[in-house]
Formats: C-alpha cells, structure tokens, sequence
C-alpha cells in the first residue's frame, strides 16, 4: 500500500512541474504583431458645432497578411447637430494599412438612419498623432444610404480634421509579402 501510494504522489508532482514548464513558456514566447490593425476614438472639427465620432476597433491577425478581406472587428460612428442625426455600427469586411494610412470597410449592422442597416461604408485615417484626420466613402453622396454597392475596402480621401486633442487613433502598417 504505501508503495502505490508513493507512486501516485510521485506522478502527481511530475505533472505539476511538467504543467508549470508547459506555463512559463508559453507565456514567455514572444508575441506575433497583428498583420494591420486600426484603433481609437476622435471627434471631427466643425466649426458649425456637429457632434460626429468615429471609433474603430478592426485587426488582421498574422496569419491572414495576404487577405485584408479576413479582417475582423467593429467600427461606429455619429454625426448630431442640435440634437438630431443618427449613429451606426458597421461590421469589418476589408482593412488595409500602409504607414499611418488605413482604409476599413464594412456592413451596417446597426443603425437609427433608415436604409443604412445592410449598405457598406469606408473610411480612411490618417494617423498623425494629435492631428489625426479621417475621410468616409459617402464624403460625396452625404450619407451611408447613398452608398450603391460599394467595394470593400474604398472610402475618400482623409480630409477631415478631428478635434484638438481627441485624436488618438492607431494604425499597424500592413506589410504583406510582395
């Protein structure tokens, strides 16, 4: 009995030391960088007084460099003025970065704008530290629901500004093998 017993404590305490190497090295592996990423949160400047924000939160993970459309995450956006307009949620499609440049795409998925749920919009920021600026695809339609049958991954130009000291958006630069 006491032999068997031995054993047991012996494989027991085997497994613990294994599980603790198995532990410590897979937290000390270095971590991959995400093949894009876009996030944060800013507010555009107008001087009339617009409420408008955009807030991103879209990844392309490592193993997916060669398909921007394997993009994942969410981006919203508002634009109020005098307490009227609207707000969307659009699921990622498409993202490609290069340098501190970003173009995401995505589809509605929520929005109080009727006929907006379901059309795919783009957006383009320019991260530039505390002056970042940004541009969306309905830049010359005026809104979402004008967008007819948009391509991932197409927006405007950024030539928005965001409010001073509101822009903290972050861009991981794309750098698919060529």
């Amino acid at each position: 009995m006491k032999r068997r017993t031995k054993i047991v404590v012996l494989g027991s305490a085997l497994l613990l030391t294994a599980g603790a190497a198995s532990a410590a090295t897979a937290s000390d592996a270095p971590r991959q960088r995400e093949a894009a990423a876009l996030t944060g949160t800013a507010k555009l400047h107008r001087s009339a007084g617009d409420d408008i924000t955009f807030s991103f939160d879209a990844h392309l993970a490592a193993r997916d460099t060669a398909d921007p459309m394997k993009a994942t995450g969410t981006f919203e956006f508002s634009h109020y003025l005098n307490g009227e307009g609207a707000r969307a949620r659009a699921k990622v499609d498409c993202l490609v970065t290069g340098g501190k440049v970003a173009v995401v795409s995505g589809v509605i998925t929520e929005s109080d704008l009727p006929g907006a749920e379901g059309k795919r919009v783009g957006v383009t920021v320019h991260d530039l530290g505390r002056h970042d600026r940004l541009g969306y695809s309905w830049a010359s339609t005026g809104s979402p629901v004008e967008t007819k049958e948009l391509p991932t991954c197409v927006s405007s130009a950024p030539f928005e500004k965001v409010e001073k000291g509101t822009g903290d958006f972050t861009v991981v630069p794309w750098q698919p093998e060529l």
